[in-house]
Order: C-alpha cells, then sequence, then structure tokens
C-alpha cells in the first residue's frame, strides 16, 4: 500500500519515496524516486446529477522533468486537474526531492535504468485507481527523450505522449554527434564522472525570471534546479548520445505524440532580450526534425517567442501552449470515440 504524505508544494500536492535497487559500487548509498500527485476535485452535485463529466475524466498522467530540474510547477498540474485528470509527476533518481547527500546530481548510464522507476510510478498510480484508466506521458526535455525510449521499448502501455522540447538529437545535430560519440564513449570507459566542458552564463534562468509565471518561478528550489545547470558528466553524455542514436533510427511509437516547441533557437553567448523569446537549450529546427522519427503519429507544434520550457513562457506564448495542448487533446479524445472497424 502506498503511503502518500504533504508535498513542499502544499495545498493539493502529495509524495511518495520509491525505494530503488542499489547500485553494484553502492558508494552513493541507498537510491530513491520521488513520486508527486494532485488529484482533480471530484464534480458537483449537479454536474453528477446531470451525468456531466469533465473531459479527461478517465486519464492518468505521469510528468517527467529535464535535466537539472524537477517537478514545480503547479500551474501545469491544474491544467489538467481542472479537466479532471489525474496527475503525477516523477522526480527521477538524484533529481529535486530523490536527491540525497553525497550523491551525484542527475548521474546515471543507462537512460534504460530509469525503467524502474517509472515501472514503480505506474504500479502506485494503478493502486490507487478505482477504474481503467488511460496514460497520458508527458516529458520535458531530457524527460521527453527518456519517455519517447520508454514509449518504444513498452509498446501499447501509453495511450498519448505530449512532449515539451524533447532533447531527442544533439545540439550539433547527427553529424557532430555522430563525430563526437567516439571521444565521449572513450572517457566514459575510462571516467565516467568527470566532468565534461559545459559554458552556462545563467541566461535561461534569467530569461524565465524576465517573463515566466513569477508565482512558479518564485518557489523554485535552488539546490534542486541551480540558477545554472549542474556539470555534466561524461557517462551522463555517453548514455544521452546513445538514447540520440536510438531516436535516429526510428522508434516505431504506435500512439498520437504531441511534440511542442519553441519557433526558433538562439545562441546565450551574451544578453539580450532575444533570449526571453528563443529556446536558448535546444537547436529546435533539429529536434523538429528528429521528432518525426519518433512514430507514424507526430504533431509538432512551433509556438513564436517560446522559451526552452514552453509552459515557463513570456503570457502569450505560454497561453498558447496551453491552448495547443488542449486543441489536440480535444482531437485525440474525439479520435478515440471513433469506432474501429472490425
Amino acid at each position: 500500500m502506498t503511503v502518500w504524505r504533504a508535498d513542499v508544494l502544499g495545498a493539493g500536492f502529495e509524495c511518495t519515496d520509491l525505494g530503488l535497487k542499489a547500485e553494484p559500487s553502492g558508494v552513493e548509498g541507498p537510491l530513491v524516486a520521488t513520486l508527486v500527485r494532485a488529484l482533480p476535485q471530484p464534480r458537483g452535485f449537479f454536474a453528477r446529477v446531470l451525468g456531466q463529466e469533465r473531459a479527461l475524466e478517465d486519464v492518468d498522467v505521469l510528468y517527467v522533468h529535464g535535466w537539472s530540474d524537477y517537478f514545480f510547477q503547479r500551474e501545469m498540474a491544474g491544467f489538467w486537474t481542472a479537466r479532471g485528470a489525474r496527475f503525477f509527476a516523477l522526480d527521477l533518481r538524484r533529481y529535486g526531492r530523490s536527491l540525497r547527500p553525497g550523491q551525484l546530481p542527475g548521474y546515471i548510464e543507462r537512460l534504460s535504468d530509469y525503467d524502474e522507476e517509472i515501472e514503480l510510478a505506474l504500479d502506485a498510480i494503478r493502486e490507487s485507481a478505482e477504474q481503467d484508466r488511460r496514460l497520458v506521458l508527458f516529458g520535458h526535455s531530457t524527460g521527453g527523450l527518456i519517455l519517447s525510449l520508454w514509449a518504444s521499448r513498452h509498446p501499447d502501455r501509453a495511450d498519448a505522449l505530449v512532449l515539451n522540447s524533447p532533447w531527442l538529437e544533439f545540439q550539433l545535430a547527427r553529424a557532430g554527434r555522430q563525430m563526437l560519440a567516439p571521444i565521449i564513449d572513450l572517457s566514459a570507459r575510462l571516467y565516467p564522472r568527470d566532468f565534461a566542458p559545459q559554458l552556462d552564463f545563467g541566461y535561461y534562468t534569467r530569461a524565465q525570471h524576465e517573463v515566466g509565471p513569477q508565482e512558479e518561478i518564485a518557489r523554485i528550489n535552488l539546490e534542486w534546479r541551480p540558477e545554472r545547470a549542474q556539470g555534466v558528466t561524461s557517462g551522463w553524455l555517453r548514455a544521452i548520445l546513445a538514447g540520440h542514436a536510438q531516436v535516429q533510427l526510428g522508434l516505431g511509437i504506435g500512439t498520437p505524440v504531441q511534440v511542442l516547441l519553441s519557433a526558433r533557437y538562439a545562441l546565450p553567448t551574451r544578453w539580450s532580450e532575444d533570449l526571453t523569446r528563443a529556446d536558448t537549450v535546444l537547436e529546435v529546427d533539429e529536434v523538429a526534425k528528429a521528432a518525426l522519427k519518433l512514430g507514424g503519429s507526430v504533431t509538432v507544434e512551433r509556438i513564436d517567442g517560446a522559451l526552452h520550457d514552453v509552459f515557463l513562457s513570456g503570457a502569450a506564448p505560454r497561453r498558447e501552449a496551453y491552448e495547443r495542448l488542449e486543441r489536440w487533446l480535444t482531437g485525440w479524445q474525439a479520435a478515440a470515440r471513433i469506432p474501429r472497424p472490425e
């Protein structure tokens, strides 16, 4: 029986720890992941009497965050619960609520290792369900890559996949990835926990503070989501490049996929207001091309003025992102009601 406790996000949010198997070396002690949930308010008396149901009453959502990140977006959870869905968010091992003293933040050597906490999360989600429910996977950046690969390895487990700026291809595109892969592989074999060179001037965080939803930004825990991204290790980067290579080969995801992206990329070498209206983390044109490798039903949405996390953008692009998401979900719902031919 899953035991839920009050979460750091306050009223309406609960969390539970998911105990994970220790790694062979055991150098960092016990590993844990954390599942957060927000449940919809019960329908009102007249809605029940009249049989009025919200659009997503039979839907569970599982959200996975990106690199150097964790779940903190109350507004995003509220979008889903207001439509009747149960919302769950997973802080992966060594991230956010799951990070323990002495652990190397975000470290992993195989993205498939995350299958363990995803399965435990799904077990906890199913345990609290009173009926059969559809599953929507919702991933941001690295979380989008992780969930895409999981959906490919586990066909027919999810009913839809929503990706917010998923990291599906390396910033230097396929040719750059293929050139760097042997170097990164050698470094990871010899020194997997050594840090790779990285430049982050904190401009992405500054852009969110300038234009993003201030209530969301104000509650960020800087120990879990520092202003400058956590250091990147050779072992972790090798796992990411291996994931990109898998995407390039085609994942064959059979469920519908929506990909939300900024309309353009801006190189963050110096501060300018342009950085408040573009993705400064991923080369979005390369991601858009890679998205077509996910499966046979992929909708790519390009949002003018959006940041890397489209749901932390300025007011207008953020509103458009939610509108695009609702429009796509409406179509997905309508398609599900169409009887399949014998």
